[in-house]
């Protein structure tokens, strides 16, 4: 019985040359993504769920959300304008943590004991 001299290939046969610029197209992505600094957006939480806004203690290091359209309660006030904080370790959220409002409305230092 004569032996064939060539064998030939299913069309559906495993071609390992397929893998490796499947590879190298993934591994140029992540290369690019990591240069530009392309990444997921930062999370930042909110001081106050949406229809509240945040009031300040008087006198005092607490905090707390008020309805909007409602009045803050007895002991707390409205942050001055433009200094109320919206997201929790943002400018404003910090800078008020070591502050508070005197009953006359004054910026005041919150004592180390707080």
């Amino acid at each position: 019985m004569p032996t064939p001299r060539r064998i030939s290939r299913p069309t559906t046969a495993f071609r390992p040359g397929g893998f490796q610029a499947v590879g190298g197209a993934l591994a140029g992505t992540a290369a690019v993504v990591a240069l530009t600094g392309c990444a997921a957006p930062k999370y930042q939480e909110h001081v106050c769920s949406r229809g509240e806004y945040p009031v300040l203690q008087v006198n005092g290091p607490g905090g707390d959300c008020v309805a909007n359209g409602g009045e803050p309660p007895a002991g707390y006030t409205r942050y001055p304008e433009g200094e109320v904080p919206q997201q929790v370790n943002g400018k404003w959220d910090v800078y008020w943590s070591t502050r508070t409002l005197d009953e006359d409305g004054n910026v005041i230092d919150l004592p180390d004991v707080y």
